[in-house]
């Protein structure tokens, strides 16, 4: 499932009103003995799962096989039928009973997901409840024989108490059971119905009684449903139907196997089409939906599909949907179908009209990078889920445009590898799927289309949301993580760690490697997080039992910095000493960028084992001349939440250089004290993008005490995801239409952003000006470093270059960590100058505003303010 993480936990839009920078001077945390910690590993292989990370010569798991027949009543929203499932038991356990999930039952208003959900709502709390699974009758079925069975529902799981147990070895049975629910118009993300131009669109997913899992880890899996946790599941083939309006087009997983009773000869003839091209081909269009008769003349349709070897299906159908599809050729050969179902509200090329090329695209390049996809088909449908993955098919939402409808597509696609085809326990390990995914994502998406929709990463930016106070260790089970935290431990910091992995500590093709043996070993099986932990050591041949604890199982940060530079013999022709700590208890490899006084530059590359020797290392640099910078992580791939540190030059400010003089120079540089005064008011627009959908940034400043900034994301219905006011007296900020309480500092800060121009009222509100003593380096240039204290808790650093003069960063201490850079200075008004390049954190994600429009001295409303 996408993620979208749309409540911001720093306040440090565009000019950093509430972004904060770590106190760099603090004693190491840093132990070797705790990182290079011999004992993680916890138990040796055996007979079911090997030491090397595969399965054992007696590994094991039992088999579910299904008949779904039913039928969808669209005047009630409605679904009823049967489900028959054919359950094998390969283990070597007799089972005196059996475990179903009934997930429907999560939208009863007195199931556990209800009590356990937060007052205030979110995102799988329910928002109405249905009276969940009506079971009306059970039977078991044991060699062609009948019987009611003994049961009982408690929430979200059936257990079945078989009178005679179901002997080991491949014996089998089969439990029939006649059900029916209400669909839900919200069901926790994950399937619902909405009401479209024409008609309802209907996402139907935990639609049937579930196989729970019984495995040599924990025998039966019987985690409840809460809504967080996602599925673990039996692999089988499932044989269904749905019976619906002959009006809808029904989309299922696996194949349609009825095609010449449920469609038209128009489309059945373009459906041919599709399959042998690899543009995408319309088999019903908005002309189609409105004539309302491109459908066998029946009242209702039987649509028959078969979907083998899977560990789940969903459907949906609506009469509102478009229907296009278009060819996916595989590695060995073999076609399958790329689709997308959708209303005519969301057609276009910026939006669902490019959906099938993105279904293709992903497909095709997830089989040819991992491992070969292996349904016949991969259906996108448009509809009120945000983005669910099932086999074969996908619901994204229907809002999605551009960069956004890649993301969604591409993310829940990767889902068909990470748990459908590798079949890992969601409910304990959401890393081993969303976290999976969302690291192949990032490979994918840097490719496709020549890097249509690729974003450099900044792994710093990144650093102050997942390594923050509310930090939480990623093996934790998803329903115990705080869901304004679940979006990292899940998503971002596994797949961040598989990227430092990848690209710092094996490299790509070791990494590659191992990460496919992963996969070809455990396709269609279910592995524990210590058969990758061991698959990956072998495979790759590297003991990466360190890695793996610290970035896993602890909370643990990452702080490199450069200490010093020494010269021997205070010779800088001699080559150098360079210093590095690790401040913090984190272990990573360290790469260091090196510039001297004659223009050389250097990269050097440790490991980190150098850091089983303790928190500081030296090493010797063969350079000819004075060292002029040195930096860590010059492109800024480590989580590091301590960058200030990062760059180390030594060389001292010129002699008469005072904080009064940069600010001058600085000012100077923009315009000029007197014109900057001229500026009675300034309004700005602004655009840029997080996870692919635009965010766009409207700032506006009127003198001397109005100040307005609101962030939306058009996609998402205009949705607000930060709004700052200062109107007088009044100062307010608003998260997702929330009121954020602001102590005193934070009102400071918040008025003194309400200038465009801070730097004009330091000296007239008798500011604490400080100088550094040395020069600071700010990516890759030399700067000054100025520090603005207001009272005694707020402290401002401000970096000024010391060849233009203008300001590059802004960095504030407090309780989050975080900065902003500012670049590409554009006049804007008689020679004033600002920076039309803000890159910042947003929703804990790495942002550049561009600025597209500006007015001056427009005099906007006061009323705008508010």
């Amino acid at each position: 499932m996408k993620l979208y993480k749309t409540a911001l936990a720093v306040l440090l839009i565009f000019n950093g009103f509430c972004s904060f920078a770590q106190n760099t001077d603090q004693a190491p945390k840093y132990d070797q003995h705790k990182v290079f910690n011999p004992m993680f590993y916890p138990e040796r292989g055996g007979e079911y799962r090997q030491a090397n990370g595969a399965p054992g010569p007696k590994y094991w798991q039992n088999r579910a096989d299904y008949k779904l027949d039913v039928t969808l009543d669209t005047a009630r929203h409605r679904v009823e039928g049967t489900s028959l499932i054919t359950y094998t038991n390969n283990s070597p356990d007799a089972l005196g009973f059996l475990w179903l999930q009934i997930d429907q039952n999560i939208y009863k208003n007195d199931s556990r997901s209800e009590a356990t959900s937060n007052i205030s709502g979110g995102r799988f709390a329910n928002k109405s409840y249905t009276k969940g699974a009506e079971i009306k009758s059970v039977y078991v079925i044991n060699k062609g024989k009948a019987t009611k069975a003994d049961y009982l529902v408690t929430d979200t799981r059936m257990q079945i108490r078989l009178k005679d147990s179901l002997k080991a070895g491949g014996n089998k049975l089969q439990v029939k059971i006649e059900y029916a629910f209400d669909i839900p118009e919200y069901g926790t993300d994950r399937m619902g119905r909405v009401q479209t131009k024409n008609g309802w669109i209907y996402e139907i997913a935990q639609w049937y009684p579930r196989m729970e899992v019984y495995d040599d880890v924990s025998g039966w899996n019987t985690i409840p449903y809460l809504g967080a946790s996602e599925f673990y599941l039996e692999y089988g083939n499932f044989d269904y139907t749905i019976t619906a309006p002959a009006s809808l087009v029904v989309a299922g997983s696996g194949e349609l196997l009825n095609s010449t009773e449920v469609l038209s000869a128009t489309s059945i003839s373009r459906l041919a089409e599709a399959r042998k091209s690899d543009k995408t081909v319309t088999i019903k269009d908005s002309t189609d939906i409105l004539r309302n008769n491109d459908y066998p003349k029946k009242p209702m349709l039987t649509w028959h599909f078969l979907c083998k070897n899977a560990r789940d299906v969903a459907w949906a159908a609506s009469k509102a949907f478009i229907w296009d599809a278009a060819r996916i050729n595989l590695p060995s050969g073999k076609k399958a179908l790329a689709q997308s179902v959708y209303p005519v509200e969301a057609k276009g090329n910026n939006s669902y009209g490019r959906s099938t090329e993105y279904v293709k695209a992903a497909i095709e390049l997830y089989s040819e990078k991992w491992f070969e996809y292996t349904y016949p088909v991969a259906t996108n449908v448009a509809g009120i889920v945000g983005g669910m993955e099932y086999p074969g098919i996908v619901f994204c939402g229907s809002n999605n445009q551009n960069g956004g409808l890649w993301e969604v597509t591409n993310h829940e696609f990767g889902h068909n590898w990470f748990p459908m085809i590798v079949g890992s326990n969601e409910r304990k390990y959401a890393w081993m799927d969303e976290g999976f995914n969302t690291f192949i994502n990032s490979v994918d998406t840097k490719v496709f289309n020549k890097g249509e929709y690729y974003e450099k990463p900044d792994a710093q930016k990144s650093a102050p949301m997942i390594f923050g106070a509310a930090a939480e260790a990623i093996m934790n089970t998803p329903d115990v993580l705080q869901e304004d935290y679940l979006g990292y431990a899940a998503y971002e910091k596994p797949a961040l760690g598989l990227t430092i992995l990848r690209e710092q500590i094996l490299g790509e093709d070791r990494f590659d490697y191992a990460f496919k043996t992963y996969i070809k070993r455990w396709a269609f099986k279910h592995p524990t997080p210590w058969d990758f932990f061991h698959t990956m050591d072998n495979a790759a041949g590297e003991d990466l039992s360190w890695f793996w604890n610290e970035w896993f199982f602890t909370t643990w940060k990452v702080d490199q910095a450069v200490k010093d530079i020494t010269y021997p013999d205070n010779d800088a022709s001699k080559g150098a000493l360079i210093t590095i700590e690790n401040l913090e208890e984190m272990a990573l490899p360290v790469t260091v960028y090196i510039r001297e006084e004659n223009g050389k530059t250097g990269t050097v590359k440790l490991p980190a084992e150098i850091w089983q020797r303790g928190d500081t290392w030296t090493f010797p640099y063969k350079s000819t001349s004075k060292i002029t910078l040195a930096t860590i992580d010059p492109d800024h791939v480590l989580p590091d939440i301590n960058p200030e540190n990062n760059s180390y030059s030594g060389l001292p400010i010129a002699q008469g250089t005072t904080a009064a003089t940069v600010i001058k120079n600085y000012l100077d540089a923009i315009g000029g004290a007197d014109k900057l005064k001229n500026i009675r008011d300034l309004q700005t627009s602004a655009t840029g993008s997080v996870q692919g959908s635009e965010v766009q940034l409207i700032t506006r400043y009127k003198m001397p005490d109005k100040y307005f900034q609101e962030a939306t994301v058009p996609s998402y219905n205009n949705l607000v995801v930060m709004h700052l006011s200062v109107n007088g007296d009044s100062a307010k900020v608003k998260q997702l239409n929330k009121e954020i309480q602001l102590d005193e500092n934070g009102k400071k800060l918040l008025r003194l952003k309400a200038r465009p121009f801070p730097e004009l009222d330091y000296e007239r509100i008798n500011q604490n000006l400080t100088l550094q003593p040395t020069l600071r380096v700010v990516n890759g240039e030399l700067a000054y470093e100025v520090d603005v204290t207001l009272g005694t808790d707020v402290h401002i650093r401000n970096y000024y270059s010391t060849k233009t003069g203008l300001k590059l960063k802004q960095a504030i201490d407090g309780a989050a960590d975080a900065s902003v850079e500012y670049g590409n200075y554009e006049g804007i008004n008689g020679g004033v100058k600002i920076p039309f390049s803000i890159k910042t954190t947003l929703i804990g994600q790495p942002i550049e505003f561009k600025i597209k429009e500006t007015a001056v001295n427009s005099n906007p409303a006061n009323e705008s303010f508010r």
